[in-house]
């Protein structure tokens, strides 16, 4: 169904090319650096997922100050209760959709790319991203773990190393640092971002389809062959995790912009 918050439009003069051939989605909640609910997850999931038509790319966007401040803390409270595996599920089902897509996707960044709007980033097969861009997994800062497929697309883009920094001590990663480790395809200055982009698109939007959609499959296959595996086992560690007093306390101490003071034991609760 149509959200207030996810904005579909089809153009095709950006790009120089034929009339809604390049599908933009837009995370569309810039009052709140467009942090994401379940119900924004499954339009923008759905708005991914539509036939290709007359498509010839997918441009992922977010509105105001940034791509993606990641889940919504304003709420996070109520992923604690039956929600938390309809709302990672509804963030599967996106990356998922974005993997699987025939058409090649570009996701354009600027400001805070953090949280499962890192999995989304990446979901998409080029990252291009302003200078002023950064890319953060803060999940252990709240007491819980990456998800949405991070600990598959992080590791795949840019090796076990950097991926294990990035997941356990929550890195920030400047989008300088991460087009040079590999985690995004380009940096340029938030002037050129635009023109940066629109070539890309261009470039996309008049490639050969069928060629492009196999190629893009054949690589996701080689690289990205665990992702099914990786949503499993995030999903039962991050229900697990919501359920725990780190969470708990993690959301306490976000709210008090203080640091948290974590007690949970090593193992916890299992799945």
């Amino acid at each position: 169904m149509p959200h207030p918050d996810v904005h579909v439009a089809r153009d095709g003069a950006t790009a120089g090319t034929a009339e809604g051939s390049v599908r933009t989605i837009t995370i569309n909640a810039a009052d709140r650096l467009n942090s994401l609910d379940d119900a924004m997850l499954r339009a923008l999931a759905e708005a991914v997922a539509e036939e290709p038509g007359s498509d010839r790319v997918i441009v992922l966007r977010g509105a105001g100050r940034g791509f993606c401040a990641g889940a919504d803390l304003g709420r996070v409270e109520d992923l604690a209760d039956a929600s938390a595996a309809a709302t990672i599920d509804a963030a599967n089902d996106l990356v998922g959709a974005l993997t699987r897509s025939p058409l090649p996707v570009v996701a354009v960044v600027h400001g805070p790319c953090a949280g499962v709007g890192v999995s989304i980033a990446l979901a998409a097969d080029i990252v291009i991203a302003s200078t002023d861009a950064f890319f953060q997994l803060a999940f252990t800062k709240v007491g819980l773990m990456p998800d949405g497929g991070a600990s598959a697309l992080v590791a795949a883009s840019v090796g076990r190393a950097r991926a294990v920094r990035m997941a356990l001590l929550a890195e920030r990663l400047g989008a300088q640092e991460a087009a040079a480790s590999g985690l995004i395809a380009r940096a340029v200055a938030p002037s050129d971002l635009a023109a940066e982009a629109d070539a890309i698109i261009a470039a996309l939007a008049a490639g050969a389809g069928d060629a492009l959609a196999r190629t893009k499959a054949a690589v996701n296959a080689a690289t990205l062959g665990g992702l099914d595996d990786a949503f499993g086992r995030e999903r039962a560690g991050q229900l697990v995790l919501l359920g725990a007093a780190d969470f708990a306390e993690g959301v306490r101490a976000f709210g008090d912009r203080r640091p948290p003071r974590f007690t949970d034991p090593v193992g916890g609760r299992q799945p």
